[in-house]
């Protein structure tokens, strides 16, 4: 009887441990896919600023955004940089991203 428990602790230890693992790495890859759309959102409303798109700097930005699931929170414009943060959720929890984008200081 003692080997049976000890095998059935084992099982579910190693449960508990690859289940907090894949949590754990669903939660890095989604802050990275926020990073990227906060990225991508920047760039877009960076291009429409510096003239080489059509349309509203920051309506780009949340088309851009809203293409990859998160929402913007933040669209600022200073001369011919963007700064934009978006929102996405992880398991019912935000993740949050900011980006900058513009012409080289």
């Amino acid at each position: 009887m003692g080997g049976a428990a000890f095998t059935g602790a084992s099982v579910a230890a190693t449960a508990v441990v690859v289940a907090g693992l894949a949590l754990a790495g669903g939660a890095a890859a989604e802050s990275h896919r926020v990073a990227g759309a906060a990225d991508a959102a920047a760039l877009a409303a960076a291009d429409t600023l510096s003239g080489f798109a059509g349309g509203e700097p920051c309506d780009r930005a949340h088309r851009v955004a809203s293409a990859a699931s998160v929402g913007v929170t933040i669209c600022e414009l200073s001369g011919r940089d963007a700064t934009i943060e978006v929102r996405g959720t992880f398991i019912g929890l935000p993740v949050i991203a900011r980006a900058r984008a513009g012409p080289p200081r």
